[in-house]
């Protein structure tokens, strides 16, 4: 499941190379690359999807955060982990990498040793990750089109253009139909999305996939005004706002969550906590990659009270 950014996804080809639009910059590749590197476990699906397993030298950025479901141990057996959190611009040398697929806070930081303009000097190409834009320039809002550009864009990169539209047009018409066999909605409900913090909750903003997954599904998120991808806001905000649906993701567990916020004598008046109405996603489904279409159908069930 994956999605893309009108916005940013223009992609040109020509005999073998290719011209994509990464963030704030056009990155040409002469040739698809042979030895690449995915970090984190939404951008290694997208590879994987694509079938460029055999493309890669390995991954980084999984196991330090997150453990790894029976699909993607499958998925991944045959490749290294090269480091289990952000790799170092050495490691990425020393493994003959010559491209990264990576994004802004997903393996990169602004201001750090790994960035596009780092490994350029040792022929290693960067593609940035769509929705990680918002961190180092303006764009718009999370869409299920940030994904989509980004599976497009990598069609482009490796000369599998012909399969990521296969791909995108198959999320497409599986998410259509689905959604088309649900009661219509009375009117959009009010989300909030509960990642961690009891005395200020962290949260998704306009910038983040979620965002993009709540009004794909059917709904409106409360925070969809607040400037940001991920960020902490007020719990009176959050009251002001009423939400009528909470999404818990993130590393606290949804029922400890839950139980936080039904048993806070503050957070009695608000519909959601009253109507006992929590829906629950992993990592990977509120970050952009493949499973985005899971939780676009998680969610649009939800609103639906089903």
């Amino acid at each position: 499941m994956i999605f893309t950014l009108a916005l940013l996804s223009s992609a040109s080809t020509s005999a073998a190379q290719a011209t994509v639009q990464g963030c704030d910059r056009q990155v040409t590749f002469d040739a698809p690359p042979q030895a690449a590197v995915s970090n984190d476990v939404n951008l290694t699906e997208m590879m994987l999807v694509l079938g460029l397993a055999d493309r890669m030298v390995g991954y980084t950025g999984i196991s330090g955060w997150k453990t790894l479901d029976e699909d993607m141990r499958e998925g991944v057996e045959k490749l290294p982990e090269l480091a289990s959190k952000y790799p170092s611009k050495e490691l990425l040398i020393g493994a003959d990498a010559d491209f990264f697929f990576a994004g802004w806070n997903y393996g990169m930081k602004v201001g750090g040793e790994v960035t596009p303009e780092t490994l350029e000097p040792f022929g290693i190409q960067v593609y940035e990750l769509t929705e990680s834009c918002i961190h180092i320039g303006e764009k718009a809002p999370a869409s299920m089109e940030d994904m989509y550009n980004d599976l497009r864009n990598l069609g482009a990169i490796f000369d599998v253009s012909e399969r990521a539209e296969t791909l995108i047009s198959g999320y497409q018409d599986e998410l259509a139909t689905f959604l088309d066999t649900l009661p219509a909605l009375e009117r959009a409900p009010r989300v909030f999305v509960y990642d961690s913090g009891e005395d200020a909750p962290f949260t998704a903003g306009r910038y983040a996939m979620p965002n993009a997954l709540i009004e794909a599904a059917g709904g409106v998120n409360i925070m969809n005004d607040f400037e940001k991808s991920w960020a902490t806001v007020g719990w009176e905000a959050v009251v002001e706002r009423n939400p009528e649906v909470i999404v818990n993701y993130g590393e606290v567990t949804a029922e400890q969550k839950r139980n936080f916020m039904m048993t806070n004598p503050a957070f009695a008046g608000i519909d959601a906590v009253r109507n006992d109405r929590f829906v629950d996603l992993e990592y990977v489904e509120a970050t952009p990659g493949p499973r985005n279409i899971r939780a676009v159908k998680t969610l649009a069930t939800a609103f639906r009270g089903e």
